[in-house]
């Protein structure tokens, strides 16, 4: 029976052949590590915040005179409503946290160079996307740092030339931040994810033309790769379960731990929160922002800080394969880039001295320059270990990536 009803399928939908190609037969570099997980892990929560979300979108209110109770509501009277807002709450920031280790995986090992550059730009729109839906959640709960972050943000597009003021209106919907403020944000909170699976899909499709990269930096040769199931299926299901028992500890016993003790507290337009704190993912922007004395200043740096991870596969062009792995110089690089971001981190989070302006000032300042220099380490770098004497890793790598390239030259 199994058979007939997929021989039907079959028929008038290719649904073995795209399981076959896309998923289980997919030919995957037998030297992924498990930092390649990730990927799959962003899908799984993306999944799940979807899911949440819907059943929480139920019960949920948005109206300034309801939506904070609302929220107690789901808390308190529904059925297991606790632990769908923490899941979703937590969601988000194991969202983010996922992402953000997929891109300093893509970044260490290079996998953002040719022929992935429409990869890795089609995963920045992804990031985009994500940011401007976890922002619209954040004004949901109507708490007192809700209303407050939503006030801050949407007055930055002040800062747009000409039509500043009118931005800011037609973003809130209303002079100030309220009720049509919290109607339209929730319309798009509950859009945009359905977005974003559409973006997914162009992600993997991306993906799938060009192959997966892998830790050595070249593409292995058609021998060498093996199918995704049940290879790697079983590889990211263990990373799932690791993933999930570090989700269920936040979720069921330090659900609050990411959750602004301000926002417990319904909005009040009249009283102003002593510091205004973003979400923990948004942090580094957030510091990146009050560095700059200047609104306008501060947009552009603040906006530019997203947009400028697009621009590495130009920015690197070195040629020694396996981005980090082989180059000592950007691995330090590196490290001191996360580290940067850390201290990013710390300064949008402690409240705004002097000590702490100087401190963001200089951050920002080395976290643009360690785009900028890039191009100068690949140069370097690139001279420096030929005068050393190429390492015979290195030197396999470099010629067997060369080989590729004229077989495939010669095959075009």
């Amino acid at each position: 029976m199994k058979t007939k009803v997929i021989n039907w399928i079959d028929k008038r939908f290719p649904l073995t052949s795209f399981v076959e190609h896309d998923l289980t037969g997919y030919p995957t570099p037998r030297n992924l590590s498990y930092w390649w997980n990730f990927g799959f892990l962003a899908g799984f929560v993306l999944v799940l915040q979807v899911a949440t979300g819907i059943f929480l979108a139920m019960h949920y209110k948005a109206d300034v005179l309801m939506s904070f109770d609302s929220i107690q509501h789901i808390m308190r009277d529904v059925n297991y409503g606790w632990l769908l807002r923490y899941m979703h709450a937590m969601g988000a920031s194991a969202f983010f946290f996922v992402i953000f280790v997929h891109m300093a995986r893509t970044l260490y090992y290079g996998s953002y160079r040719a022929p992935r550059e429409l990869l890795w730009w089609t995963g920045q729109g992804l990031l985009l996307l994500l940011m401007a839906t976890a922002f619209m959640g954040y004004l949901l709960p109507w708490g007192q740092m809700s209303f407050w972050g939503a006030t801050v943000i949407t007055n930055l597009f002040r800062a747009t030339p000409f039509i500043g003021d009118q931005v800011v209106v037609w973003l809130r919907g209303d002079y100030t931040v309220g009720d049509a403020t919290l109607t339209r944000f929730f319309s798009l909170h509950y859009l945009f994810p359905f977005i974003i699976i559409g973006a997914v899909v162009v992600h993997l499709v991306a993906l799938h033309t060009v192959k997966s990269s892998n830790p050595s930096g070249i593409d292995l040769a058609a021998k060498d790769n093996i199918p995704f199931h049940p290879y790697f299926t079983i590889k990211d299901l263990y990373g799932l379960g690791l993933f999930l028992i570090l989700y269920s500890v936040f979720v069921f016993f330090i659900p609050d731990s990411l959750i602004e003790p301000a926002n417990n507290i319904p909005a009040n337009p009249m009283m102003t929160p002593n510091h205004i704190v973003p979400e923990w993912y948004f942090l580094p922007f957030y510091a990146i922002l009050r560095s700059v004395p200047s609104l306008v200043g501060g947009v552009v740096a603040m906006a530019v800080s997203v947009i400028i991870f697009a621009f590495m596969p130009y920015l690197d062009r070195s040629r020694i394969p396996g981005g980090a792995r082989y180059r000592p110089i950007y691995r330090l690089q590196f490290y001191l880039f996360l580290a940067d971001m850390l201290v990013l981190g710390y300064v949008g989070y402690v409240p705004p001295t002097s000590q702490t302006i100087v401190i963001g000032q200089v951050a920002t300042l080395c976290y643009f320059a360690s785009f900028l220099v890039i191009p100068f380490i690949s140069k370097m770098e690139e001279r420096w270990l030929v005068k050393r004497g190429l390492p015979p890793a290195v030197m396999s790598l470099m010629e067997s990536e060369s080989q590729q390239k004229s077989k495939n030259g010669g095959k075009q």
